[in-house]
């Protein structure tokens, strides 16, 4: 029989991660994962017997109450989930009364305002491969996602503006999203995460700069790596800045589903990874930056083993 090259922890302190994680958050630096509903995380971060029904695991309450528990030992979680739909405001009401208070977040906004052309995938039905008339609309996003947020704004860190890999000139690009930032009320605080190496220029910087907007340091596929971007003159043009440990560079995200799925353990650690996110710690400290910073299951395999690796090592 084949042992895993990793083998799965024989013990999580869960208490001590979560003392690390609050000491970190004192300072301003603020750990947690992209998304929270992991059954792999069960005996990690999640307790089986919270969530038995009828003497069985039941998923459907572990999916509704599970954000209570993830926050007893993270600080902040990034929502991913609303990427794909603008919530309704009941539906609002309903995630921030699941958690405690002092669970802050930070959320991605909907592609609705940050897809220029709608990719061609079953999920976009007829709008697959049409022009997508809401692309960068202010009024929209205002309308439909900053208003009903806006009575939550003390638990929300930051918001994120997803913008996957596209074909338009840096130059066509920064012409748009300079209205765009511009055209934003300045209730909330917003992170911008590109996914085109090209777009990484010094007018990029400084239209970040010019609305208080941060860059969001991202592990991608095809970015440079996390401490490329770190080194780049400008990158961090805000007071704040938000990091997303997604993906080692090179592996597709759909190849990183099928190899951890159920993300309950390590499975390729990454070292230039894990070292990037120590020195992005160590210099928000020192610079008394606020930092957002998020690890993916799609990173290394398991999120939450990730982290405690990070700020152990």
């Amino acid at each position: 029989m084949t042992l895993p090259l990793f083998e799965p922890p024989a013990s999580f302190d869960r208490a001590a991660l979560a003392a690390q994680l609050r000491a970190l958050a004192g300072q301003n630096v603020w750990i947690g994962t992209s998304s929270w509903k992991y059954p792999g995380w069960l005996g990690q971060i999640y307790t089986h017997e919270r969530y038995r029904s009828r003497g069985k695991f039941s998923q459907k309450r572990f999916e509704a109450e599970c954000l209570a528990e993830y926050a007893e030992t993270f600080p902040i979680v990034c929502g991913d989930f609303s990427f794909y739909q603008f919530p309704s405001p009941e539906f609002w009401k309903k995630l921030f009364g699941s958690a405690p208070p002092e669970l802050k977040f930070v959320l991605k906004v909907p592609e609705e305002v940050t897809v220029e052309v709608f990719p061609k995938h079953a999920r976009y039905g007829p709008r697959a491969g049409l022009v997508n008339e809401s692309y960068l609309n202010a009024d929209a996003l205002a309308a439909l996602f900053l208003g009903p947020l806006e009575p939550y704004l003390p638990r929300i860190s930051a918001l994120i503006f997803e913008f996957g890999a596209r074909g338009a000139s840096p130059r066509e690009f920064l012409a748009r999203l300079d209205r765009f930032l511009g055209a934003l009320p300045d209730t909330f605080r917003y992170a911008v995460e590109v996914r085109n190496r090209e777009y990484l220029q010094a007018r990029y910087f400084e239209c970040l700069r010019e609305h208080r907007a941060a860059h969001v340091l991202n592990a991608w596929t095809r970015m440079p790596s996390l401490s490329e971007q770190m080194a780049l003159p400008g990158a961090f043009p805000a007071d704040f800045t938000a990091v997303r440990g997604l993906l080692r560079q090179g592996r597709a995200y759909e190849d990183a589903v099928k190899q951890f799925t159920p993300y309950d353990r390590v499975q390729d650690q990454n070292p230039e990874a894990r070292d990037a996110l120590r020195a992005l710690i160590r210099r928000m400290r020192e610079e008394r930056r606020a930092a957002y910073i998020f690890v993916n299951n799609r990173l290394e395999g398991n999120a939450p083993e990730t982290i405690r690796a990070v700020i152990e090592g």
